[in-house]
């Protein structure tokens, strides 16, 4: 079937498909999105919608367009050749809109920066330290999307975007931060009641409380530790939030895995000295479009700062103890670094 769009078009000029009279933009980003997921089941997941309102968007994008962009057999959702075309024009389009949304508004040091980054490094690190950035920018209006997705900076989920692993789309700019280093802790209230476990065998008669993000990637982390064993035969708990995670350790559910850091954010918390040896670089990204905006361009430096290594030690690439934060450590004290946290229980 030939292309509406290319109807009374000269033949050299057939195959650029353009859809300069498209009426429906958000069925388009549907369509989009159908592709880049793979299903139609996918991609109403991602959206938000029900499987019945994308296939009734796509229908409607087909009419629309004047061509049949997919085919649908058992083995799953497959463009057409027409539907291949229409992917091109529609990411020209897409591109297009982030340029138009990049553009800065009449006061550069105003307006609003998106920040997307992990659940726990946003609640626990990032949002105690906003206050610094607000008050040199009090005209900046900071979105901050706490999630444990990463968010896709090339098509302007964010502005600027944390993860703690580098981001595989190359039309973007990265920036390494640092390192995160975890540790088991145990709240106090658990250690009194439980003991102190000092080994990994020892760790095995205990209650553990474990976070899964990710259902794949928590278990064979678990299992990597804990070989033989499945996460049902030694987990009390599992959350799929930092912050219920950390809390329900530090008032004595049982023991979990915390950045280094976890000890000074309030609750009493102690580290035990069974070696994990898991780690996580930080990375930052950005589009090369946004990091000309001011307004992006100085969240972004601001960002570098507030995980700059050189300042503070438990983002370094060594392992450092929290018992050594103290001798290593020359900014504001903890309790004032965590927004008056107490730092009982170190």
């Amino acid at each position: 079937m030939r292309l509406a769009a290319e109807r009374g078009v000269p033949q050299e000029e057939r195959g650029k498909v353009t859809l300069t009279a498209l009426s429906d933009w958000d069925a388009a980003r549907i369509f989009l999105e159908v592709v880049r997921c793979g299903s139609f089941r996918s991609a109403a997941e991602r959206l938000d919608l029900s499987i019945n309102a994308v296939r009734r968007r796509i229908d409607d994008f087909e009419r629309q367009i004047g061509a049949t962009l997919f085919t649908r057999d058992v083995h799953g959702t497959r463009l057409t050749d027409e539907g291949a075309l229409v992917v091109s024009a529609v990411e020209r389009m897409e591109a297009a809109s982030f340029d138009l949304l990049r553009t800065g508004a009449a006061n550069p040091l105003s307006g609003e920066v998106r920040v997307a980054i992990t659940e726990g490094l946003g609640t626990f690190w990032l949002a105690p330290r906003l206050v610094e950035f607000q008050q040199s920018f009090p005209k900046i209006q900071v979105d901050l999307q706490c999630a444990m997705r990463s968010a896709d900076v090339s098509r302007h989920e964010a502005d600027v975007a944390i993860h703690l692993s580098r981001p595989a789309p190359l039309d973007v700019k990265l920036v390494r931060l640092g390192r995160i280093h975890m540790m088991f802790f145990a709240g106090q209230k658990y250690i009194e009641t439980h003991g102190l476990p000092k080994t990994a065998a020892e760790l095995i008669k205990h209650r553990l409380v474990m976070q899964v993000a990710d259902q794949a990637a928590a278990k064979e982390a678990f299992e990597s530790f804990f070989p033989g064993y499945a996460p049902r035969d030694l987990l009390v708990m599992k959350t799929n939030v930092s912050s219920a995670n950390y809390w329900a350790v530090a008032n004595g559910a049982g023991i979990g895995v915390f950045p280094t850091y976890a000890c000074a954010l309030g609750g009493k918390m102690i580290p035990l000295e069974v070696e994990l040896n898991r780690s996580f670089d930080i990375w930052l990204s950005y589009h090369p479009g946004s990091g000309r905006i001011p307004r992006v361009r100085h969240m972004i430096d601001w960002l570098v700062e507030a995980f700059n290594p050189a300042k503070y030690p438990w983002f370094k690439d060594e392992f450092v103890h929290p018992r050594e934060f103290k001798a290593v450590y020359m900014g504001e004290p903890l309790t004032h670094l965590f927004g008056g946290f107490s730092t009982e229980g170190r």
